[in-house]
């Protein structure tokens, strides 16, 4: 009979670990696929793609055991070698081969140019070879950051007392109704993919107090741009005992600002690769809706055509006005108007056509709506009859309200929009890992 009694310690080393030093001078084996394979003549240079990075190998003629010619790129194998320091290496040292162990090979040669440091292609291509491209250094460099955005989120509030939840997206209505929903047959019983855990992120906070989800959302609209995806990571966070949504604002501030000092402390080999320069988040400015397009308005002479909601170019000349008034890459744009918020959205007791709501724009692109929600049996009620909503469509939900709930708020944040603002990308999709859009069901 034979246990197991934990992780399996390895005779492979990591780059981590031979950097951390003592080393130098000895004979070493890890593992990697061949990025790339550059034959100088007497000496070769082969280049492991692992997941802390590139390393640089040096093949010798006759010292090792493997004929440079039998060996092919994105081939997985097992190395041994001596460490030696090479400030010009990616990682500052090298190894100079003496085993090479071919532990797979690829059936056929890439259809993309991987191992160059800036993909020569269009997205159209990217997106068809994704489970390819994604292992060019570039591309793996997006999604580390990614990973340390969705990380700075979690942690940072564990440390503010919330509580990480798990919401059903298989659900009986949409949360903020409308048509743009995914119908599903559900054993003969009506459903949709859900478009936001708004209706249990606020059932929570009757349990929690404070919640938050990094969990997939999806949309039906029919739109094919450069902002809009079809299925996307929302980051989701709600909070009760709110003295006001600016609450809710200061707590996600806190958290870009969390995130940014993550990124810089533990993500600076990634940011380096892209050339990312971080934003300074010492403030965020906010600014009313009605006074935002007033502002463009005025200085840009752009004549105001929606009262009611943003169009995408007044989004980013706000970004502007704000950059250019007082170089900040963020602005809270508060109090949009009752008519274009969800029914659950408190409506502002000065003046009811405007609602204790929010959008967060980075550098003019809405990343983040949220806002103060009715947390009054009597008052939700009234405000559903007004729109002609039923309530026994949503009795489960109206549960909450009707068992007392506390004054709260929350928010949800486009993750793949916030990375490509961060990135500096034009188009959503090259922060999207494999983007679901009007077009793309594969891969």
């Amino acid at each position: 009979m034979e246990f197991l009694t934990g992780v399996k310690e390895k005779e492979t080393l990591g780059i981590e670990e031979i950097l951390k030093g003592g080393y130098e001078g000895k004979k070493v084996k890890i593992h990697g696929a061949v990025h790339n394979i550059r034959d100088m003549g007497e000496v070769a240079f082969v280049i492991l793609r692992r997941r802390e990075g590139l390393l640089q190998c040096v093949y010798e003629e006759g010292k090792t055991n493997v004929s440079l010619k039998d060996l092919k790129e994105e081939s997985a194998v097992e190395v041994s070698g001596v460490v030696a320091r090479e400030e010009r290496a990616p990682q500052g040292f090298e190894l100079r081969l003496l085993e090479i162990r071919i532990l797979s090979e690829p059936a056929e040669i890439l259809p993309l140019a991987i191992n160059k440091w800036k993909m020569s292609t269009s997205l159209e291509t990217k997106l068809a070879l994704r489970p390819i491209s994604l292992r060019n250094v570039r591309e793996r460099a997006k999604f580390k950051i990614q990973e340390g955005i969705v990380r700075g989120f979690r942690e940072f509030l564990f440390g503010q007392g919330f509580t990480e939840i798990r919401t059903p997206k298989i659900v009986s209505r949409g949360a903020e109704g409308g048509a743009n929903v995914f119908k599903l047959n559900y054993f003969n019983k009506r459903a949709e993919l859900g478009q936001s855990p708004q209706f249990y992120k606020q059932m929570m906070v009757g349990v929690y107090d404070r919640v938050f989800e990094a969990a997939p959302v999806f949309r039906a609209e029919k739109h094919n741009t450069t902002r809009h995806l079809n299925e996307y990571i929302s980051l989701d966070f709600e909070m009760g005992y709110i003295d006001g949504f600016e609450d809710v604002m200061a707590m996600e501030t806190g958290f870009l600002q969390y995130t940014m000092e993550l990124l810089k402390r533990e993500y600076q080999k990634e940011l380096k690769i892209l050339g990312v320069t971080l934003p300074v988040i010492d403030q965020i400015p906010q600014v009313r809706f009605d006074e935002a397009k007033e502002l463009v308005s005025e200085k840009y002479n752009r004549k105001i055509r929606n009262p009611f909601d943003l169009e995408p170019e007044e989004e980013m000349l706000i970004g502007r006005y704000f950059k250019e008034e007082y170089d900040s890459d963020f602005v809270f744009v508060t109090h949009y108007p009752s008519k274009k918020r969800p029914f659950y959205a408190m409506e502002d007791p000065k003046d009811s056509r405007f609602t204790l709501s929010f959008d967060l724009l980075y550098k003019g692109l809405e990343i983040t709506t949220g806002g103060q929600r009715i947390h009054n049996y009597e008052t939700i009620l009234e405000k559903m009859a007004r729109r002609g909503m039923d309530p026994e469509d949503i009795r489960d939900y109206l549960m909450i309200f009707k068992y007392g709930m506390p004054p709260h708020g929350g928010l949800g944040i486009g993750l793949e929009r916030l990375t490509m603002r961060l990135l500096d990308e034009q188009n959503v999709r090259e922060a999207a890992m494999f983007p679901r859009d009007v077009t793309r069901l594969e891969p």
